[in-house]
Protein backbone atom coordinates (compact mmCIF):
# COMPACT_ATOMS: atom_id res chain seq x y z
CA UNK A 1 0.00 0.00 0.00
CA UNK A 2 1.26 3.48 -0.91
CA UNK A 3 2.38 5.35 2.22
CA UNK A 4 0.68 8.51 0.90
CA UNK A 5 -2.68 6.74 0.85
CA UNK A 6 -2.57 5.84 4.56
CA UNK A 7 -3.44 9.36 5.87
CA UNK A 8 -6.22 9.56 3.24
CA UNK A 9 -7.70 6.24 4.38
CA UNK A 10 -7.48 7.33 8.03
CA UNK A 11 -9.20 10.65 7.27
CA UNK A 12 -11.93 8.93 5.21
CA UNK A 13 -12.51 6.40 8.01
CA UNK A 14 -12.83 9.10 10.68
CA UNK A 15 -15.15 11.09 8.39
CA UNK A 16 -17.35 8.02 7.83
CA UNK A 17 -17.40 7.31 11.58
CA UNK A 18 -18.51 10.90 12.32
CA UNK A 19 -21.32 10.76 9.75
CA UNK A 20 -22.55 7.40 11.09
CA UNK A 21 -22.54 8.63 14.70
CA UNK A 22 -24.42 11.81 13.79
CA UNK A 23 -26.90 9.84 11.68
CA UNK A 24 -27.54 7.28 14.43
CA UNK A 25 -27.81 9.79 17.29
CA UNK A 26 -31.51 10.73 16.67
CA UNK A 27 -32.44 7.04 16.75
CA UNK A 28 -30.40 6.53 19.94
CA UNK A 29 -32.27 9.47 21.51
CA UNK A 30 -35.66 8.04 20.47
CA UNK A 31 -34.73 4.66 21.98
CA UNK A 32 -33.43 6.16 25.22
CA UNK A 33 -36.56 8.28 25.89
CA UNK A 34 -39.05 5.52 25.06
CA UNK A 35 -39.06 4.23 28.66
CA UNK A 36 -37.28 6.90 30.70
CA UNK A 37 -38.30 10.57 31.09
CA UNK A 38 -36.38 12.63 28.48
CA UNK A 39 -34.98 15.04 31.05
CA UNK A 40 -33.62 12.21 33.22
CA UNK A 41 -31.94 10.79 30.13
CA UNK A 42 -30.38 14.21 29.52
CA UNK A 43 -29.13 14.52 33.13
CA UNK A 44 -27.60 11.03 33.10
CA UNK A 45 -26.06 11.59 29.66
CA UNK A 46 -24.25 14.78 30.59
CA UNK A 47 -23.02 13.65 33.98
CA UNK A 48 -21.70 10.44 32.43
CA UNK A 49 -20.12 12.26 29.48
CA UNK A 50 -18.61 14.87 31.81
CA UNK A 51 -16.86 12.21 33.92
CA UNK A 52 -15.49 10.50 30.78
CA UNK A 53 -14.32 13.85 29.34
CA UNK A 54 -12.52 14.79 32.59
CA UNK A 55 -10.71 11.43 32.58
CA UNK A 56 -9.69 11.91 28.91
CA UNK A 57 -8.57 15.46 29.67
CA UNK A 58 -6.32 14.19 32.46
CA UNK A 59 -4.89 11.45 30.24
CA UNK A 60 -4.19 13.97 27.45
CA UNK A 61 -2.78 16.39 30.07
CA UNK A 62 -4.78 19.27 28.64
CA UNK A 63 -5.50 22.23 30.93
CA UNK A 64 -9.00 23.26 32.06
CA UNK A 65 -8.65 27.00 32.79
CA UNK A 66 -11.33 28.91 34.72
CA UNK A 67 -10.48 32.49 33.81
CA UNK A 68 -13.32 34.81 32.77
CA UNK A 69 -12.86 34.33 29.00
CA UNK A 70 -12.71 30.54 29.29
CA UNK A 71 -15.81 30.44 31.51
CA UNK A 72 -17.72 32.53 28.96
CA UNK A 73 -16.64 30.14 26.24
CA UNK A 74 -17.77 27.11 28.28
CA UNK A 75 -21.20 28.68 28.81
CA UNK A 76 -21.43 29.53 25.10
CA UNK A 77 -20.51 25.96 24.21
CA UNK A 78 -23.10 24.58 26.61
CA UNK A 79 -25.84 26.20 24.49
CA UNK A 80 -24.96 23.55 21.91
CA UNK A 81 -25.18 20.83 24.56
CA UNK A 82 -27.74 21.28 27.34
CA UNK A 83 -29.44 24.09 25.37
CA UNK A 84 -29.95 22.45 21.99
CA UNK A 85 -30.20 18.88 23.25
CA UNK A 86 -32.90 19.70 25.81
CA UNK A 87 -35.31 20.58 23.00
CA UNK A 88 -34.17 17.66 20.83
CA UNK A 89 -34.97 15.21 23.65
CA UNK A 90 -38.41 16.78 24.06
CA UNK A 91 -38.97 16.62 20.29
CA UNK A 92 -38.18 12.88 20.35
CA UNK A 93 -41.66 12.34 21.85
CA UNK A 94 -43.28 13.86 18.75
CA UNK A 95 -41.10 13.01 15.74
CA UNK A 96 -39.38 9.99 14.22
CA UNK A 97 -35.59 9.91 14.36
CA UNK A 98 -35.32 10.33 10.58
CA UNK A 99 -37.43 13.49 10.54
CA UNK A 100 -35.47 14.92 13.49
CA UNK A 101 -32.25 14.48 11.51
CA UNK A 102 -33.85 15.94 8.39
CA UNK A 103 -34.99 19.11 10.20
CA UNK A 104 -31.62 19.52 11.94
CA UNK A 105 -29.98 19.27 8.50
CA UNK A 106 -31.26 22.82 7.98
CA UNK A 107 -28.83 24.15 10.61
CA UNK A 108 -26.14 25.38 8.17
CA UNK A 109 -28.82 27.08 6.05
CA UNK A 110 -30.25 28.90 9.09
CA UNK A 111 -26.71 29.81 10.19
CA UNK A 112 -26.03 31.30 6.76
CA UNK A 113 -29.29 33.25 6.93
CA UNK A 114 -28.42 34.67 10.38
CA UNK A 115 -24.91 35.54 9.18
CA UNK A 116 -26.36 37.38 6.16
CA UNK A 117 -29.36 39.18 7.66
CA UNK A 118 -28.45 39.81 11.33
CA UNK A 119 -24.68 39.59 11.82
CA UNK A 120 -23.68 40.79 8.32
CA UNK A 121 -20.71 38.40 8.41
CA UNK A 122 -21.76 36.19 5.49
CA UNK A 123 -23.18 37.24 2.11
CA UNK A 124 -25.52 34.79 0.39
CA UNK A 125 -25.65 34.67 -3.41
CA UNK A 126 -28.70 33.86 -5.54
CA UNK A 127 -27.94 30.12 -5.84
CA UNK A 128 -27.84 29.81 -2.03
CA UNK A 129 -31.17 31.65 -1.70
CA UNK A 130 -32.60 29.30 -4.34
CA UNK A 131 -31.24 26.23 -2.54
CA UNK A 132 -32.71 27.47 0.73
CA UNK A 133 -36.13 28.07 -0.87
CA UNK A 134 -36.14 24.60 -2.49
CA UNK A 135 -35.15 22.93 0.81
CA UNK A 136 -37.91 24.76 2.72
CA UNK A 137 -40.39 23.82 -0.01
CA UNK A 138 -39.32 20.18 0.29
CA UNK A 139 -39.77 20.28 4.05
CA UNK A 140 -43.31 21.64 3.59
CA UNK A 141 -43.94 18.74 1.21
CA UNK A 142 -42.74 16.32 3.91
CA UNK A 143 -45.29 17.80 6.33
CA UNK A 144 -48.11 17.91 3.74
CA UNK A 145 -49.16 14.38 4.62
CA UNK A 146 -48.83 14.87 8.39
CA UNK A 147 -52.30 13.47 9.10
CA UNK A 148 -51.19 9.99 8.06
CA UNK A 149 -47.66 10.04 9.49
CA UNK A 150 -45.98 10.64 12.81
CA UNK A 151 -45.39 14.35 12.32
CA UNK A 152 -46.40 16.68 15.12
CA UNK A 153 -46.15 20.49 14.86
CA UNK A 154 -44.85 20.71 18.45
CA UNK A 155 -41.94 18.48 17.49
CA UNK A 156 -41.07 20.79 14.60
CA UNK A 157 -41.21 23.88 16.86
CA UNK A 158 -38.95 22.19 19.44
CA UNK A 159 -36.44 21.23 16.73
CA UNK A 160 -36.39 24.81 15.44
CA UNK A 161 -35.68 26.13 18.96
CA UNK A 162 -32.91 23.55 19.23
CA UNK A 163 -31.37 24.76 15.96
CA UNK A 164 -31.42 28.38 17.13
CA UNK A 165 -29.64 27.38 20.36
CA UNK A 166 -27.09 25.31 18.42
CA UNK A 167 -26.34 28.10 15.91
CA UNK A 168 -26.19 30.76 18.65
CA UNK A 169 -23.59 28.62 20.42
CA UNK A 170 -21.40 28.46 17.31
CA UNK A 171 -21.48 32.23 16.73
CA UNK A 172 -20.94 33.03 20.43
CA UNK A 173 -17.97 30.67 20.82
CA UNK A 174 -16.37 32.17 17.70
CA UNK A 175 -16.97 35.70 18.99
CA UNK A 176 -15.36 34.95 22.38
CA UNK A 177 -12.45 33.21 20.63
CA UNK A 178 -10.93 31.82 23.83
CA UNK A 179 -7.44 30.29 23.44
CA UNK A 180 -8.66 26.82 24.42
CA UNK A 181 -7.74 23.39 23.10
CA UNK A 182 -10.73 21.51 21.61
CA UNK A 183 -10.81 18.94 24.42
CA UNK A 184 -10.65 21.68 27.07
CA UNK A 185 -13.49 23.59 25.41
CA UNK A 186 -15.62 20.47 25.13
CA UNK A 187 -14.94 19.33 28.71
CA UNK A 188 -15.70 22.78 30.13
CA UNK A 189 -18.95 22.96 28.17
CA UNK A 190 -19.92 19.45 29.30
CA UNK A 191 -19.20 20.46 32.91
CA UNK A 192 -21.46 23.53 32.59
CA UNK A 193 -24.14 21.37 30.94
CA UNK A 194 -23.96 18.74 33.69
CA UNK A 195 -24.26 21.41 36.41
CA UNK A 196 -27.04 23.14 34.49
CA UNK A 197 -28.99 19.90 34.21
CA UNK A 198 -29.18 19.81 38.03
CA UNK A 199 -31.75 22.62 37.79
CA UNK A 200 -34.11 20.16 36.09
CA UNK A 201 -34.11 17.62 38.93
CA UNK A 202 -36.70 19.33 41.24
CA UNK A 203 -39.16 19.32 38.32
CA UNK A 204 -38.58 15.71 37.23
CA UNK A 205 -37.88 13.99 40.55
CA UNK A 206 -41.24 12.17 40.49
CA UNK A 207 -40.23 10.62 37.16
CA UNK A 208 -37.02 9.08 38.52
CA UNK A 209 -36.52 5.70 36.76
CA UNK A 210 -37.24 2.82 39.14
CA UNK A 211 -36.96 -0.11 36.72
CA UNK A 212 -34.13 -1.38 34.55
CA UNK A 213 -34.78 -0.11 31.01
CA UNK A 214 -34.79 -2.38 27.97
CA UNK A 215 -31.69 -3.23 25.95
CA UNK A 216 -32.69 -0.67 23.30
CA UNK A 217 -32.89 2.10 25.91
CA UNK A 218 -29.52 1.10 27.41
CA UNK A 219 -27.91 1.08 23.95
CA UNK A 220 -29.36 4.55 23.38
CA UNK A 221 -27.96 5.74 26.74
CA UNK A 222 -24.45 4.44 26.07
CA UNK A 223 -24.42 5.61 22.45
CA UNK A 224 -25.34 9.22 23.26
CA UNK A 225 -23.12 9.36 26.35
CA UNK A 226 -19.93 8.03 24.75
CA UNK A 227 -20.20 8.15 20.96
CA UNK A 228 -22.39 11.24 20.45
CA UNK A 229 -20.91 13.34 23.28
CA UNK A 230 -17.23 12.32 23.19
CA UNK A 231 -16.16 10.36 20.08
CA UNK A 232 -18.08 12.49 17.56
CA UNK A 233 -16.68 15.66 19.12
CA UNK A 234 -13.08 14.42 18.86
CA UNK A 235 -13.65 13.25 15.25
CA UNK A 236 -15.16 16.63 14.34
CA UNK A 237 -12.29 18.70 15.73
CA UNK A 238 -9.75 16.30 14.17
CA UNK A 239 -11.36 16.70 10.73
CA UNK A 240 -11.80 20.49 10.98
CA UNK A 241 -8.03 20.85 11.34
CA UNK A 242 -7.34 18.69 8.25
CA UNK A 243 -10.18 19.28 5.81
CA UNK A 244 -11.81 22.32 4.25
CA UNK A 245 -14.98 23.46 5.99
CA UNK A 246 -16.93 22.82 2.77
CA UNK A 247 -15.82 19.18 2.79
CA UNK A 248 -16.93 18.70 6.38
CA UNK A 249 -20.22 20.42 5.52
CA UNK A 250 -21.01 17.61 3.08
CA UNK A 251 -22.00 15.58 6.15
CA UNK A 252 -25.12 17.77 6.38
CA UNK A 253 -26.32 16.16 3.15
CA UNK A 254 -25.41 12.57 4.01
CA UNK A 255 -26.50 12.47 7.66
CA UNK A 256 -30.30 12.94 7.21
CA UNK A 257 -30.45 10.32 4.43
CA UNK A 258 -28.59 7.72 6.51
CA UNK A 259 -30.71 8.62 9.57
CA UNK A 260 -33.91 7.99 7.60
CA UNK A 261 -32.59 4.59 6.46
CA UNK A 262 -31.54 3.65 10.03
CA UNK A 263 -34.93 4.70 11.41
CA UNK A 264 -36.77 2.65 8.80
CA UNK A 265 -34.62 -0.49 9.19
CA UNK A 266 -33.93 -0.51 12.94
CA UNK A 267 -37.03 1.20 14.34
CA UNK A 268 -39.71 0.37 11.75
CA UNK A 269 -40.29 4.06 11.02
CA UNK A 270 -42.60 4.45 8.03
CA UNK A 271 -42.18 7.34 5.62
CA UNK A 272 -45.18 8.26 3.45
CA UNK A 273 -44.85 8.78 -0.30
CA UNK A 274 -45.26 12.55 0.18
CA UNK A 275 -42.51 12.58 2.80
CA UNK A 276 -40.16 10.47 0.66
CA UNK A 277 -40.52 12.85 -2.30
CA UNK A 278 -40.09 15.82 0.06
CA UNK A 279 -36.85 14.38 1.45
CA UNK A 280 -35.39 14.19 -2.06
CA UNK A 281 -36.33 17.85 -2.68
CA UNK A 282 -34.80 18.91 0.67
CA UNK A 283 -31.55 17.10 -0.14
CA UNK A 284 -31.40 18.77 -3.57
CA UNK A 285 -31.91 22.18 -1.95
CA UNK A 286 -29.13 21.59 0.59
CA UNK A 287 -26.75 20.39 -2.17
CA UNK A 288 -27.57 23.51 -4.18
CA UNK A 289 -26.90 25.70 -1.12
CA UNK A 290 -23.43 24.18 -0.61
CA UNK A 291 -22.57 24.05 -4.34
CA UNK A 292 -20.88 27.49 -4.18
CA UNK A 293 -18.45 26.37 -1.44
CA UNK A 294 -17.72 23.03 -3.10
CA UNK A 295 -17.15 24.71 -6.49
CA UNK A 296 -14.79 27.27 -4.95
CA UNK A 297 -12.88 24.53 -3.16
CA UNK A 298 -12.55 22.47 -6.36
CA UNK A 299 -11.36 25.34 -8.58
CA UNK A 300 -8.92 26.58 -5.94
CA UNK A 301 -7.12 23.23 -6.14
CA UNK A 302 -7.20 22.82 -9.93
Amino acid sequence: MNSNSSPMILTASIYALLVLIWAATPLAIVWSVAEVHPMWVLVIRYFGACVIALVLLAIMRNPLPFDQTSLKSYVAGSLNLIGAQLFIYLAANYLTSGLMALIFGFSPLIAGLIGHVILKTHKLIWVQWLGMAIAVGGLCFVFADSADSKINPWGVVLMLISMVSYISSIFWVKQINAPLKPMSQATGSLLVSALGSLLLIPFIWQHFPTQMPSSHAIIGFIFTMILSSIVAMLCYFWLIRRLAASTVSLSNVMTPVIALVLGATLNNEIISSHAFAGVAVVMFGIILYFSKEWREQYFSRH
